[in-house]
């Protein structure tokens, strides 16, 4: 089944389980790969469908940094007028599924789904075909050096260049600039900011104003690498500029997340200072990113896959940064007083001399692969509460099997599990008897999620209101529904979670604990997924999995991203790559009945033992963070692991880049 927005919905997202639009079936098949006879109006060997080209320009005149939006947003940046700052005029091109299937093909669309870093991302037709449109529009048409001077100079903060469609023939791709003022809109000036998070004047970094960068390359989608052109000091050094083209209130929220907390050397430091621009849009000056310090060594996400198949992981390596990582997440909920929701490698950055280093306070969360059972229980209502498909008819043949869906929580814990936990008390009669056919009301289905919700976390409503910041209700100080629902006994419990599962990345010498979102692929996908050990010494694992106790079989262990379409695994494990689309869909609704099924059955266990005094908020018995730390430590001591050459550590970093 070919990747489109469609497989999202249809396949990644609890919505699976209630509404598929089978419309996507018209995407499941690459053009041109079956024994039908083609059409001359569909041939490639008629000159219409034919591109000219597909190599770079020569001498050119842009480059793509990146992409994100599934495809569609491409980090575009002009090399012909000089510094420039980070004003973030991406370059967007139509949504896919209005596009030609053959066109698609050609510039391999379906991979840019996927693929985000500019290394690969260059590979594919799709960049090559928008460089050469910018190159006709900058050398023959309005894009000239004086119009994309004065874009830079005068247009709001986000701003868009817009290949209207996309065609075969670059003469006829119309090229236009969308002044959009949203952005802008969003922002507050200083003094309007420091009211908003409430905090003192004196914690609030110094100004500078977004004319003093010069952009260097777009890293991701909210980060950029920049030169500051204020002090000498600073003009020395290469830094991070952050900055939102969407949901500006969690950069906001990540700011004062950063001021408040205690200094710790492996948790990203305070910003060094605010990043300012005069909007007309108000006409006000206000704050539009934040300048954060640049670690050249990259992220652990990247360096560990490389250390590991050149044989140059060595354990004392892993056990220094599984301490350093222990140890920065004890200290954000202890000294910080926050949750950590986005705890996985990529968060996760090298200084030169190899030490480890947390980024990313936005508090956004993670994909529910990746997060605790629990916290993907609250995620999956959270979604289908907010979900408004086009069309919510139910196949009437699964809707007869919702009543012989039988909860998998009892089996899937072990014997152990199940005396340690509240939740294995014994009580199957009453729990299997309680009615939990939520796929039978249809109709009802949304205000159904919405009272759970409700119930979960009152006013919830009010944290999706609105993209900018503005004053939150019950003292909530963040944006992220699944962890606010969560106490914070039951917040760390989760912590601990994805803790356990980025040690056995460290471990594994794995990038991550499964293959990426479908939405993102990796440049060295995992060998092999959590919880398969082959490396990892026999005490670590004994400490991974009292961390990760309770875990889930998740739906990459059924439905998986191999190259550019998504396809099943079978009984074993192995990758069907000759599976129809038809059977996807099938296996994604099925899994999915049950997870939800599941997750509401857990959600309403809680929520009777809360009502009773007696919820525990670590139901599954996970280690504790100080447990963590205090294990890694007595294993160190234990095995003697000699220390880290830090010379030898900075030589393979930057060897590794």
């Amino acid at each position: 089944m070919e990747l489109n927005s469609t497989t999202i919905h249809d396949v990644i997202h609890p919505t699976a389980a209630f509404a598929q639009d089978r419309s996507a079936l018209d995407h499941a098949s690459s053009p041109g790969t079956g024994t039908e006879s083609v059409s001359w109006l569909e041939s490639q060997l008629n000159p219409k469908n034919r591109i000219d080209s597909l190599d770079p320009p020569l001498n050119p005149l842009w480059r793509i940094d990146g992409c994100t939006g599934l495809g569609t947003q491409y980090y575009a940046i002009p090399l012909f007028v000089g510094d420039i700052p980070p004003m973030r005029f991406d370059v967007f091109v139509p949504q896919e599924r209005t596009q030609d299937p053959l066109l698609r093909q050609i510039l391999d669309l379906n991979a840019a789904f996927h693929t985000k870093d500019s290394t690969r991302l260059n590979r594919l037709g799709i960049t090559n075909h928008i460089l050469r449109v910018l190159q006709k529009w900058s050398s023959e048409g309005e894009g000239n050096e004086d119009f994309i001077t004065a874009l830079y100079q005068h247009h709001p903060f986000g701003s868009r260049i817009i290949l209207m469609d996309l065609s075969f023939n670059i003469e006829s791709i119309k090229v236009n600039v969308a002044t959009t003022f949203s952005v802008e809109a969003q922002l507050l000036g200083p003094k309007a900011l420091v009211e908003s998070v409430g905090l003192p004047k004196e914690l609030i970094p110094g100004t500078i104003d977004i004319s003093k960068l010069s952009i260097v390359q777009q890293l991701h989608d909210s980060v950029c690498l920049v030169r500051i052109s204020h002090e000498e000091e600073d003009a020395q050094k290469l830094w991070i500029f952050k900055a939102l083209t969407s949901g500006t209130k969690y950069l906001i929220c990540e700011l004062r997340n950063l001021l408040l907390m205690e200094p710790h050397r492996h948790v990203v430091s305070k910003p060094k200072y605010l990043v300012t621009k005069y909007c007309r849009f108000g006409g006000k000056t206000a704050v539009v990113g934040i300048i954060l310090p640049f670690y050249a060594a990259g992220s652990l996400r990247d360096t560990i896959p490389i250390l590991h198949i050149h044989g140059l992981l060595k354990p004392e390596m892993q056990i220094m940064w599984a301490k350093q990582l222990a140890s920065a997440v004890l200290h954000i909920r202890e000294r910080g007083k926050l949750y950590y929701p986005d705890l996985r490698l990529d968060n996760v950055v090298l200084t030169a001399m190899g030490d480890l280093v947390m980024v990313d306070f936005e508090q956004r969360g993670v994909w529910c692969e990746f997060a605790a059972p629990e916290v993907n229980a609250i995620a999956y209502v959270h979604t289908l509460a907010v979900d408004q498909p086009e069309d919510e008819r139910l196949d009437q043949e699964h809707e007869d099997r919702a009543d012989l869906l039988v909860s998998n929580y009892e089996r899937s814990m072990t014997g152990d599990q199940q005396k340690d936990s509240k939740l294995g008390d014994g009580n199957h009669e009453a729990r299997d008897n309680r009615s939990y056919n939520q796929f039978k009301d249809v109709e009802d289905r949304p205000s159904r999620w919405v009272s759970l919700l409700n119930r979960l976390l009152p006013d919830w409503q009010a944290l999706e209101a609105d993209e900018k910041y503005t004053p939150l209700p019950h003292g909530y100080t963040s944006y992220n529904i699944p962890w606010l629902a969560l106490d914070a006994s039951e917040q760390e419990a989760a912590e601990v979670y994805m803790l356990g599962r980025v040690l056995w990345c460290i471990f594994e010498g794995q990038c991550a604990p499964q293959h990426a979102a479908v939405w993102q692929s990796y440049r060295r996908e995992p060998d092999y997924e959590f919880p398969e050990y082959r490396h990892t010494p026999h005490q670590i694992r004994e400490l991974i999995d009292g961390c990760t106790k309770g875990r889930r079989e998740t739906l990459s262990k059924l439905v998986t991203r191999v190259g550019s379409k998504m396809v099943l695994r079978r009984p074993g494990g192995e990758v069907d790559l000759n599976c129809t689309p038809v059977e996807v869909l099938d296996a994604a609704r099925d899994w999915w009945k049950a997870e939800v099924e599941e997750a509401e059955r857990f959600l309403a266990k809680r929520e009777e033992l809360k009502g009773r005094g007696e919820w525990d908020g670590n139901p599954y018995g996970r280690l504790s963070l100080r447990e963590v730390v205090r294990r890694l430590d007595e294993y160190e001591r234990e095995v003697g692991v000699k220390e880290v050459d830090r010379e030898v550590l900075a030589g393979l970093l930057r060897r590794c880049k």
